[in-house]
């Protein structure tokens, strides 16, 4: 079982879940050991084979497709500080981390996750993140999205009920609904409901009927290339590159600079 998780997303909900009962300035490095104590407790559980993608950065390629897509503005400083140490942090406890610079950490996740299902060894492939686009990742009961707030296992069958249209499928639901948290609208007056039923009735926006859409077709097809995650980098070449192996020499001193000594002797037991 392969687990993919979304690293930018867990330091945000880290993050601000801290800000619900930590008093005064928050803990500079407070989200990253957040998210290592995170990883740590999937290892315990039985994870064995874990890879971690970030944004380096925010912006990617998409900005200078549509000038309305997600930037750094707006991320409070405490929390953009800590991305780059998140990175450093997880190479230290001996976790594979995709630092994402063109492509986005999403980008990532699809094209590990299609590394991994292709693979015959690899019985699943658990992507943890709540991003809607990752949905388009999912395939049968073997590439699953684990929503972990929700306690909820995502497959083809659930992607198909929450959204209503198959995950191959979400880029162009997505194109036409919109997507608050990267920055584009969708069409205006198409919500949830006819944007699944045009998608089920015509398939892709590139097949829609020139009526359907009218002068918002290049819109919706511009929309689309946002929603479309890139799956094509070649982050490993064997899916055992992604085995836990315990953490590296480095990790006393990151552990000790990130002021949780807890980290290292809880990453010492669980290769015990």
């Amino acid at each position: 079982m392969v687990h993919l998780l979304d690293g930018t997303y867990e330091l945000f909900r880290h993050f601000h879940g801290r800000r619900r009962w930590e008093k005064g300035e928050p803990a500079p490095h407070g989200a990253v050991t957040g998210v290592l104590h995170t990883v740590l407790q999937m290892i315990e559980k039985g994870a064995t084979h874990i890879g971690v993608a970030t944004d380096h950065v925010i912006e990617s390629f998409r900005n200078a497709l549509y000038p309305g897509y997600k930037t750094s503005e707006g991320i409070e400083p405490a929390l953009l500080a800590q991305f780059h140490p998140l990175e450093r942090s997880l190479a230290a406890m001996g976790v594979v981390v995709w630092p994402m610079i063109e492509l986005e950490a999403d980008d990532a996740l699809a094209s590990a996750a299609r590394l991994a299902a292709a693979d015959a060894r690899v019985q699943k492939v658990c992507i943890w993140t709540p991003d809607k686009d990752l949905a388009q990742c999912v395939s049968g009961e073997r590439v699953v999205q684990v929503l972990r707030k929700a306690n909820a296992i995502m497959d083809a069958a659930a992607v198909r009920a929450k959204f209503g249209v198959d995950p191959a499928h979400i880029p162009d639901f997505l194109a036409l609904v919109g997507d608050v948290a990267d920055g584009y609208p969708g069409i205006e007056g198409i919500g949830r409901v006819t944007a699944a039923q045009l998608v089920n009735r015509h398939g892709r926006i590139e097949d829609f009927p020139p009526a359907v859409l009218g002068e918002r077709r290049q819109q919706a097809l511009l929309f689309k290339q946002l929603a479309t995650l890139r799956s094509e980098a070649e982050l490993f070449n064997d899916v055992d590159a992604l085995r836990w192996r315990g953490p590296t020499d480095a990790f006393a001193a990151c552990a000790a600079q990130l002021g949780d000594p807890r980290l290292l002797a809880r990453a010492q037991k669980s290769l015990t």
